[in-house]
């Protein structure tokens, strides 16, 4: 039967719909510099948007396509698919981006048959790939050196950059990030003959910025390098700042980030450049980074398991107040958390299963202007019982039985999301200096009204439901009530009608249940007096239903609200 079953075909149409997916991948993400030139912002949400459901519905469409050319009993006969895993293989090895061809292989393996009969001889669990290259090439950069100045080196790069729409102020431009260089790099680097930099030749694009990437070095030392070029609309394109601290340059790649657009034809070579400027991030994050958030997954998986396989760790519940919807837990030397809903939400919460799950996926496909986790979602995880404390698994049967099963010596998650691990605000603030929380809490307020910029409103504000990154910004990270800012009616509290209202232990007007008082949020957010007071003379305008009425019509006219990823020098 093995001779006459169709396996090459069958791989054949698999890979001609991965290359179908690369192209539309392409398509989109080339747009992204026409978009960048002629401002056209909503636009380029729109393409983050459409790009990232691209996957899943080319995914469907191969689908289709095996279910419409090979009979049922043919094709999901998975004996013979280790058959077709090999014909895979060697049409894939000469290939540039193979790595991202075995995870869709996996997809479409995993769209046609139960999570049950994954196995590393049907699918790609572990990679083919290292062992199979024969070479890398080299990545796709210019080197620049100064030959005698930082500001002709500055003015080189800047003339292998062009636009089609003019630099605005290149001179001035070039004054000040000369400026910037010496005042953020060591004295002797800017004069040492040997200084260069290399960047990458694609411009990165996102939300309203271009940034050029890449690193400038000695023979003895490097430091990345970001330089963030803006379109000033009516005043052409401005270089914003160059940004040489590592810390910076890794919240600019953060996991709380939308995906950049780059064309990047080799990505294994463009990862590896930027693994070697940011070598704390991992692998799975900056393929994740430029879009590739399937393989990120694949690449989250592989480590995952290889953390579990060689270590002692084990499942703890993650610290921090038990959520009402979700149950969290995390895995000891592991930074990152598991979120399953639970079967019994708390009385107070209105939202459903259904509701909860398409929050959490419209995270995915929103502007996440550095204040909301990326979330990757899993289905049919299994993990050795023993990897689990003992409370941990008897707390997770209990709150989510219908989604975590004991199977003798496994256990099998049936569906939950990752996330990356953070210290909860509230936990952090109980622990902080006087400095810690003026700080936190002035991230925190920006967060809220970076979000609302984003047109989402958090829902449930709650300290709890934010974290600190190990680079001390806050993060939003509890989605099963957020919703779209310009959904959201802003009110006013009524003025009492008679003296009893105010004695009254009901309200004595109407709510509707879309309406928000921010008159009410004081109380709510801080039970600590002093934090209180301090956060109303940092962010008092949150209180005020008219702040938030206002970033609504800015919204619905159209205006896309900048959010900068770095901070921004004074000009």
């Amino acid at each position: 039967m093995s001779q006459s079953w169709p396996a090459a075909e069958i791989a054949r149409m698999i890979l001609d719909g991965f290359d179908d997916y690369r192209e539309h991948f392409r398509r989109i993400t080339l747009g992204a510099r026409e978009r960048f030139e002629q401002a056209l912002w909503q636009q380029i949400q729109q393409a983050a948007a459409a790009r990232i459901n691209l996957y899943e519905e080319k995914v469907a469409q191969v689908n289709g396509w095996l279910h419409d050319g090979f009979a049922e009993a043919v094709l999901l006969d998975v004996e013979q698919w280790p058959l077709v895993k090999n014909a895979y293989i060697r049409l894939i090895d000469p290939r540039l981006d193979d790595e991202l061809a075995e995870t869709w292989y996996n997809s479409i393996f995993c769209s046609l048959f139960s999570h049950d009969l994954i196995s590393d001889g049907c699918m790609f669990i572990h990679t083919t790939r290292p062992s199979m290259r024969g070479h890398e090439r080299a990545a796709q950069t210019r080197i620049y050196q100064p030959d005698g100045s930082v500001r002709s080196l500055l003015r080189s790069i800047f003339a292998d950059y062009p636009f089609n729409v003019p630099y605005g102020d290149l001179d001035g431009d070039v004054a000040r990030l000369e400026q910037q260089l010496r005042e953020c790099l060591p004295d002797w680097v800017c004069k040492d003959p040997a200084l260069a930099v290399e960047l990458f030749s694609p411009v990165l694009y996102r939300n309203k910025g271009a940034y050029l990437v890449g690193r400038l070095y000695t023979p003895d030392e490097q430091w990345p390098l970001v330089i963030p070029l803006l379109h000033r609309e009516g005043h052409g394109i401005e270089a914003d700042a160059v940004i040489t601290d590592e810390a910076e340059v890794s919240i600019i790649f953060s996991f709380t980030r939308s995906y950049f657009m780059v064309d990047v034809p080799v990505p294994a070579e463009f990862v590896n450049f930027l693994k070697r400027i940011l070598p704390g991030k991992h692998i799975a994050e900056l393929y994740t980074s430029i879009g590739f958030y399937k393989h990120g997954k694949s690449e989250f998986y592989r480590a995952l398991i290889n953390h579990l396989a060689s270590t002692e760790d084990r499942f703890v519940m993650a610290p921090g107040v038990r959520g009402m919807v979700m149950s969290v837990f995390t895995l000891t030397g592991f930074n990152t958390v598991f979120k399953i809903i639970k079967d019994r939400f708390s009385p107070s919460k209105t939202v459903d299963r259904a509701t909860v799950i398409d929050k959490y996926r419209l995270v995915k496909s929103v502007d996440r202007v550095g204040r909301m986790a990326d979330t990757q979602e899993f289905a049919d995880f299994r993990f050795p019982k023993a990897k689990f404390e003992a409370q941990c698994l008897a707390e997770l049967l209990e709150v989510a039985p219908s989604t975590v099963k004991l199977e003798g010596d496994t256990v099998l998650i049936r569906h939950c999301w990752t996330e990356r691990r953070m210290t909860p605000l509230n936990l952090y603030l109980e622990q902080a200096s006087e400095a810690q929380v003026l700080e936190a809490l002035e991230d925190y307020g920006l967060a809220i009204k970076q979000l609302a910029a984003a047109n989402i409103f958090p829902g449930d504000m709650l300290l709890k439901n934010f974290g600190v990154t190990r680079h001390g910004r806050v993060v939003f990270y509890d989605y099963d009530e957020i919703s779209f800012l310009t959904e959201v009616n802003f009110r006013h509290i009524p003025p009492p009608r008679y003296p009893e209202d105010e004695m009254s232990g009901e309200p004595w007007y109407s709510i509707g249940p879309h309406d928000v008082f921010p008159e009410e949020f004081p109380p709510f957010l801080f039970a600590d007096i002093g934090q209180r007071r301090l956060f109303s003379r940092l962010h008092g305008e949150l209180y005020d239903a008219d702040y938030w009425k206002g970033l609504q019509a800015t919204i619905r006219d159209g205006k896309v609200i900048d959010v900068f990823p770095y901070r921004r020098k004074a000009r």
